[in-house]
């Protein structure tokens, strides 16, 4: 059966799908494609242009949003890391000067992140540096196709959180009713 995939384009996520698949799964492999696509040339750019990576610039970015600081445990949820890459991350970018640790007063276990000032001048560089790079991978679409596929991504985004909050809730019911079923070696 014949692909959707030009012979000149390197395999991806849409490779596998053939020309009678349902539009919504060539939707969201196109989407994912977009998606993969764009945090590669990112990385490699982060890589290239301050030898860095995207969890780090993450992690910068996170404190450049929130001067006062954030605890680790904040930064792990908002990141979806675990609370050891955190440290990981933290303990590097300490080292190179780019944050500093603080106690948190109310809690003697906590520990907030700040960026130290030249945390806050290398970020200033890198965030310059990916605005104009991610710009520049939508030069393919208009300023108008931009903010029109923005309203659409933008019309999809809480059916696809309402779908998430779902499949959530279907998960402890499922595991509830496979362990409340008779064993099949139960004879």
């Amino acid at each position: 059966m014949p692909t959707l995939d030009t012979p000149s384009s390197p395999p991806d996520h849409e490779t596998r799908l053939q020309s009678h698949d349902h539009t919504a799964l060539r939707l969201w492999l196109r989407l994912l494609t977009c998606t993969s696509l764009i945090e590669a040339s990112v990385r490699q750019i982060l890589r290239a242009d301050f030898d860095s990576t995207l969890p780090r610039f993450d992690l910068l970015a996170q404190l450049e949003r929130h001067p006062q600081g954030l605890r680790m445990s904040e930064l792990s949820q908002r990141l979806m890391v675990t609370g050891g890459n955190i440290t990981a991350l933290a303990d590097q970018l300490e080292a190179e000067g780019l944050l500093r640790r603080e106690p948190v007063s109310d809690d003697r276990r906590a520990i907030r992140l700040k960026l130290s000032a030249a945390g806050r001048k290398r970020f200033a560089e890198m965030a310059e540096g990916h605005e104009r790079w991610v710009v520049s991978l939508f030069e393919a679409l208009s300023h108008d196709e931009q903010r029109q596929l923005l309203a659409l991504l933008a019309r999809l985004k809480p059916g696809l959180v309402g779908g998430k909050r779902r499949a959530e809730e279907r998960r402890p019911a499922n595991r509830r009713a496979r362990s409340a079923a008779p064993s099949r070696n139960a004879d």
